[in-house]
């Protein structure tokens, strides 16, 4: 059987057991057996056991049967022996753990196709496994095999029937996985048997969106020349924003240059938020001055008319920063890093709305930061910021703004705990105001009670 195969110590000692209590079954029918019908009384000895090993290799060690740990696993005898002298169910799932998560509701096939094994596929699919059965997510065999990229798994899969179009719970399918994980062979099998270039999912982004926001520019050319468009998700985000807000500039640029593609307000957009990210992700003020520098020449000296700024209400959070509109303002930021980062947020949040997750991600962010560097009052205005915001726009009791209720309470139990002291910094923790406490804590009551109404 092949045991000693297995590299995981609890799925080993869990699967030997359960295969040493059926050979114990048969042990003692065949002691009993004449050498020379030796074949024979062990054939009678199997029929005479069928239920009590049915109910062995249906029976479950952490979720998983052997069968399905089997092929997790890639033991082929073990799988082998299972299907063929026991005759393990190849539909029954289990639960197994990818990357740290866990799967639930995963098939025998689905576990071997993700893990990669085509030899035990075949045996499966040989043996009756059925290709298209899913996981609890509605997760198909040929999806899990285009998420690592498992091209000789993914045609041998389409050549026994499985149906491409097949889409997990989010409604994400399978060239949607591929481009986003950056598998280009299988991106272009896919695309060669007609998937859906524009298919969206629950949330509305396309294959596009994905290839954008994973970075890979090979993979969206290859979708551009297949039809794909330039579509808006659930966000109001165009493949061009979501490359503009991951960093990738190098998806940016070859976008913006596609005319048919995009817009020149567009285009704007995506230089000013791509600029954004510079800053807050990447660290890089130069190369955001210089993004902004172009996003405002195309403003305003761009072929067609000027197209005006829409300027926002100055906010106290953002230290009444205001968008910069001209060029020698824009080079008077280098001297105030300060100021460079509060235009960031202002320019992420006109861009974004206040709907989008990154917009109060980054507010968040910049507060810790400040709070990192000792400076508390500041974060407790900006994350206070990004609270209201969260409340006005999300669903109630949404864990985003769960999240930020809880960063709360760490930091004021941090300040707390450490008033007085000096941080790394060199700056002193402040008292915290209880009146901030209250103030956070009415948000806090007023999300519960919104919550339980809905």
């Amino acid at each position: 059987m092949c045991v000693y195969l297995f590299r995981d110590r609890f799925q080993f000692s869990a699967t030997v057991s359960i295969m040493f209590s059926v050979l114990r079954l048969l042990r003692k029918r065949v002691r009993k057996c004449r050498k020379w019908s030796f074949g024979r009384d062990l054939y009678l000895t199997v029929n005479k056991a069928k239920d009590e090993v049915s109910m062995l290799v249906a029976a479950k060690t952490s979720g998983a049967t052997p069968l399905v740990i089997a092929c997790r696993n890639g033991h082929y005898d073990v799988a082998e022996y299972l299907i063929k002298e026991c005759h393990a169910d190849l539909e029954q799932p289990g639960s197994v753990i990818f990357d740290g998560e866990t799967i639930e509701g995963a098939p025998p096939l689905w576990c071997a196709a993700a893990a990669g094994y085509l030899y035990i596929v075949k045996l499966l699919v040989s043996h009756g496994a059925k290709v298209n059965t899913t996981t609890r997510t509605n997760s198909t065999p040929l999806r899990a095999a285009c998420f690592d990229g498992h091209l000789d798994i993914v045609k041998y899969l389409v050549e026994n029937g499985a149906d491409i179009e097949v889409a997990n719970r989010h409604g994400h399918t399978c060239l949607m996985i591929a481009c986003y994980k950056g598998h280009i062979k299988i991106a272009k099998y896919l695309l060669s048997l007609g998937a859906n270039v524009n298919r969206k999912s629950v949330k509305g982004n396309t294959a596009l969106h994905d290839c954008a926001e994973s970075g890979s520019l090979e993979i969206l050319k290859l979708l551009i020349e297949h039809g794909a468009t330039m579509d808006v998700d659930s966000y109001g985000m165009t493949p061009l924003l979501a490359a503009a807000v991951t960093g990738h500039s190098h998806i940016v640029e070859y976008i913006i240059k596609i005319p048919h593609l995009v817009s020149r307000r567009e285009k704007i957009d995506a230089l000013e938020l791509l600029g954004a990210t510079s800053v807050d992700k990447k660290r890089d003020m130069i190369g955001a001055l210089e993004l902004w520098k172009r996003a405002m020449n195309e403003r305003y000296h761009g072929d067609g008319p000027l197209i005006p700024k829409h300027l926002t209400q100055a906010v106290a959070a953002y230290d009444f920063a205001r968008e910069i509109t001209d060029p020698e303002q824009l080079d008077d930021l280098m001297a105030d890093p300060d100021q460079m980062r509060m235009q960031a947020l202002v320019i992420r949040e006109r861009i974004l709305g206040p709907a989008h997750p990154d917009t109060s991600y980054y507010i968040r962010y910049r507060g810790a930061v400040y709070a990192d560097a000792g400076k508390f009052n500041r974060c407790i205005e900006l994350w206070n910021y990004a609270l209201d915001m969260q409340q006005s726009v999300l669903d109630r009791l949404n864990p985003m703004t769960q999240s930020s209720l809880f960063s709360f309470t760490e930091l004021f139990s941090f300040m707390m705990g450490e008033e007085g002291k000096q941080t790394t910094r060199g700056r002193v923790v402040p008292p915290v105001d209880v009146l901030e406490i209250l103030h956070v804590f009415r948000k806090a009551i007023k999300e519960v009670e919104l919550g339980e109404k809905c």
